[in-house]
């Protein structure tokens, strides 16, 4: 009894901290928002503030509790800068997943920074906004949002110490879709540009897709997404699923198969067990170790340097 009273406690705590300031990084992190104007659209009529909609009862992973973030109307990137890094490292723009609904922000955001920034590469976590913003062409605000935020990456990378020219993304579920929406939207921006970091590229140099959603029709027979298009530009791309995945391995495979077919180089890892929303949280499925592969592929693809 005193364990679930100290874990509500907590959850309250929490809680009403976001009510009071929404999602915040520690101390040390450069965080901006992404639209110093204001967000393409203005804001809802009806917004609310963030808030963390986890509760006592909500599910836990690999043990542990998991923020998910909910009400993003003022989306921003934070930069997790690798320590003692060169002034030309690599860097990721992270998407958590959350069914464009809410944010898992921890488990599939600054976990995976800390991650990144423990191999080297710089890591920019996007806290796009929710709910009901993708996926693409229903909603365009998550795509705007991304296709936003590696142009600002681009246009502080030499302050930053990015190589402008090996700048990924890394999604979860929805958050994958994203990356692979990116992957086939970035000729041409869905917003009027706002400064000059809307005249640099948004296409990202590298992607990977960990248990996407959106990407096979499951009302369709699994048919591919015909909104998510890869041609001979899109970015090498490495995709990781479980078959039992009840979001549906075909997301991954399909989009492999397209992949393919364009021409474009693609890694995909399939296994049998492991389910969807796992994050970096080692268990004792296999899937789980999936980090170790990404960091082999981005030292084959030349991201990545010993």
């Amino acid at each position: 009894m005193r364990t679930r009273f100290v874990l509500f406690a907590a959850l309250f705590t929490a809680t009403a901290s976001f009510a009071q300031s929404g999602w915040q990084p520690a101390v040390g992190h450069t965080q901006i928002p992404i639209w110093p104007n204001g967000v393409p659209g203005g804001l809802p009529a009806n917004s609310l503030a963030e808030v963390d909609t986890s509760d006592a009862k909500s599910q836990l992973i690999a043990g542990k509790s998991l923020i998910r973030l909910g009400n993003v109307s003022v989306p921003t990137i934070t930069l997790y800068k690798p320590a003692n890094h060169a002034n030309d490292a690599p860097a990721v723009v992270v998407f958590p997943g959350g069914g464009y609904q809410i944010l898992a922000i921890d488990l599939e955001g600054t976990e995976v920074c800390d991650w990144l920034n423990s191999k080297g590469i710089a890591c920019i976590l996007l806290k796009y906004r929710v709910p009901n913003t993708g996926p693409y062409p229903k909603s365009p605000v998550a795509l705007q949002d991304a296709q936003r935020a590696v142009g600002l990456v681009r246009q502080h990378a030499a302050e930053w110490g990015i190589d402008p020219k090996r700048i990924g993304v890394l999604g979860f579920s929805a958050g994958a879709h994203l990356a692979a929406a990116l992957s086939t939207h970035f000729d041409k921006r869905l917003y009027d540009a706002v400064d000059g970091a809307d005249q640099l590229s948004c296409r990202p140099d590298f992607a990977v897709i960990v248990y996407p959603g959106y990407l096979a029709q499951d009302k369709e027979g699994m048919r591919t997404n015909p909104d998510i298009s890869p041609t001979a530009q899109t970015p090498p791309t490495f995709i990781v699923q479980a078959e039992d995945d009840p979001v549906h391995v075909e997301n991954a495979t399909n989009y492999f198969l397209q992949l393919k077919q364009a021409g474009v180089p693609a890694e995909l890892h399939i296994y049998a067990e492991g389910g969807h929303g796992y994050g970096l949280r080692r268990t004792a499925l296999p899937v789980t170790a999936w980090p170790q592969l990404v960091e082999t592929w981005l030292h084959t693809i030349g991201i990545a340097h010993p």
